[in-house]
């Protein structure tokens, strides 16, 4: 499966970050209810493991948070890669927004 990843930094600490994105998954939820479904997502300390359908795509990833970036690395389908760039540029827009 083709792999996609953004990363943005902050400047909030681990632990501040981590806070702040722990509700992300639900936000995300609410905010593109029309859009995504089957949200399903883990935290483990400092890492989310995630997965979502959009646009009957599924989209697994895993958000690492760390001291002044958080790292988002995750795999869409074949059918999706034509959108990588647009969804690395929303998923980053949508995290910088919640550090910010």
């Amino acid at each position: 499966m083709p792999k996609f990843n953004t990363e943005v930094a902050h400047q909030l600490g681990q632990e501040e970050a981590s806070e702040r994105l722990k509700g992300f998954m639900d936000k995300v939820q609410e905010q593109y209810k029309d859009q995504v479904s089957l949200v399903e997502g883990n935290w483990e300390g400092h890492v989310l493991s995630f997965s979502l359908t959009t646009f009957g795509f599924k989209i697994d990833g895993r958000l690492d948070v760390q001291k002044a970036k958080v790292q988002l690395d995750g795999t869409l389908p074949f059918a999706a890669v034509a959108f990588r760039g647009k969804i690395e540029t929303s998923i980053a827009a949508e995290l910088a927004k919640a550090l910010a």
